[in-house]
């Protein structure tokens, strides 16, 4: 039997992929969908924990952009990846995986407070962490909250599922000649301006050694297809 290629890793989904074809809010089905995924990659008795954005409901950026206190937006961001969560969280245990929330604002009535040794424990115990609500800081997104949480629990890869199945030179809806890269180094990604993650995330992963890989999250079975090391995506490492 083949091992998995990784045994502790970092889910980073983007709050779009849980909107899935109605482009905002939540899908039931998207999110059943990847609760099944994840179920699938638990069997296998790896260690999981999940950073989910919040961009289907509210991105601090773009109320920013329109005049609302950047800080407060942000805040308001921090909600809505906690509502995503509490969704994904919900869809994992009617499949019978083990679950934590933690988020880094306290709200006892909805989630644990983050602790990193609390946060292991539970890895350790086989449940699936979800890490919610940001680093818990205004003009810090959710890529440098999984880099830097994948950093305190000591992943070994953070997988990063979007809409496209890797990186490329240009967006290739726009562009039908766009080159896919199959790997990248990190100081490629940020010279690029690839758009991958922002510079503090990337920077964060260099300097911490956790490679990424970057894949399609809408070919069902990628998530496990990437724990279990099949070349699928781009992997951004050294």
């Amino acid at each position: 039997m083949v091992a998995p290629k990784y045994w502790r890793m970092v889910l980073k989904l983007s709050g779009e992929a849980l909107a899935g074809s109605l482009g905002y809010g939540i899908n039931p089905d998207v999110v059943n969908t990847i609760a099944r995924q994840i179920k699938d990659v638990m069997e296998s008795r790896v260690q999981l924990a999940v950073v989910v954005g919040g961009g289907n409901i509210w991105r601090g950026v773009a109320g920013s952009a329109k005049g609302m206190d950047r800080a407060t937006a942000d805040y308001m961001g921090m909600l809505a990846t906690t509502i995503n969560s509490l969704a994904l969280q919900d869809a994992l245990e009617k499949h019978g995986v083990d679950t934590r929330t933690q988020t880094a604002i306290e709200m006892r009535e909805v989630a644990e407070l983050y602790i990193r040794r609390r946060a292991i424990r539970h890895l350790e115990k086989g449940r699936v962490v979800i890490f919610a609500a940001g680093t818990g800081n205004p003009y810090f997104s959710t890529d440098t909250t999984a880099a830097l949480r994948a950093a305190e629990i000591e992943a070994q890869v953070i997988l990063m599922a979007k809409q496209v199945d890797g990186v490329y030179d240009s967006d290739p809806l726009k562009n039908p000649g766009a080159k896919k890269f199959e790997e990248l180094t990190y100081i490629e990604m940020i010279n690029r301006g690839l758009g991958v993650m922002d510079a503090t995330a990337a920077t964060l992963c260099m300097d911490n050694k956790i490679p990424l890989i970057i894949f399609d999250l809408n070919n069902e079975g990628n998530i496990k297809r990437a724990v279990f090391g099949e070349k699928i995506g781009t992997y951004i490492g050294g």
